[in-house]
């Protein structure tokens, strides 16, 4: 069974936050909430972390993952962008929105679209997700956590530990999540186009 962490969402514990990252580090995979909903999440670059997400969605090699950042200031190490499309990250972060950009070399194969080498980037704006963020010290990899034929996410800690306690390493309750998912905005020509419809004011992006 994957151990269980009961994590104040507004006033983090820091040692629990502490052994959830020793557990990232590891190679370990865990079940996490952020802004909108609840989430799978791994290192950036643990293949065998990144294959046990997949066969627990079910996705294929053409599902974007999304890279969550404590802030932008890794922005440039997974992103190519110009100075319009940062005014407008910086506008909009932190916040329930994903990004679509132009990945950087940077960033490894398994985690790219396979014939779009674009990647999704997302800081949220959540008080126990960005403690994690802040002490891994580097961005994680994310998919929201919606199971096979279901299409709305698990939101709820304790049916988490029931359906995944033997899939992933770590399920940390923050209370209850949004069952809405991200608003998907894809930059990479420049110009916003909203792909997704989902939380957030979109009214900056055409919305």
């Amino acid at each position: 069974m994957s151990q269980y962490f009961e994590i104040h969402p507004d006033n983090p514990q820091q040692r629990l936050i502490q052994q959830a990252v020793t557990i990232l580090r590891k190679g370990g995979v865990i079940a996490y909430p952020t802004d909108s909903a609840y989430a799978l999440g791994c290192c950036v670059g643990e293949k065998k972390a990144v294959e046990r997400i997949k066969r627990i969605r079910n996705l294929d090699d053409k599902h974007n993952f999304t890279l969550m950042c404590a802030d932008l200031s890794d922005l440039s190490t997974y992103a190519k962008v110009d100075n319009t499309v940062f005014r407008m990250l910086k506008n909009a972060t932190p916040g329930p929105y994903t990004f679509i950009l132009n990945a950087t070399s940077e960033v490894p194969r398994l985690l790219l679209h396979p014939k779009r080498r674009t990647i999704g980037l997302r800081v949220p704006d959540h008080v126990l997700t960005r403690a994690l963020l802040d002490e891994l010290g580097t961005a994680m990899m994310s998919v929201t956590l919606i199971m096979p034929d279901e299409d709305l996410p698990l939101s709820d800690a304790d049916v988490i530990r029931e359906r995944l306690g033997k899939l992933v390493d770590l399920v940390i309750d923050g209370g209850a999540c949004s069952i809405e998912p991200t608003s998907v905005i894809n930059l990479c020509t420049g110009v916003p186009e909203i792909t997704r419809e989902g939380r957030g004011d979109l009214a900056a992006f055409g919305g």
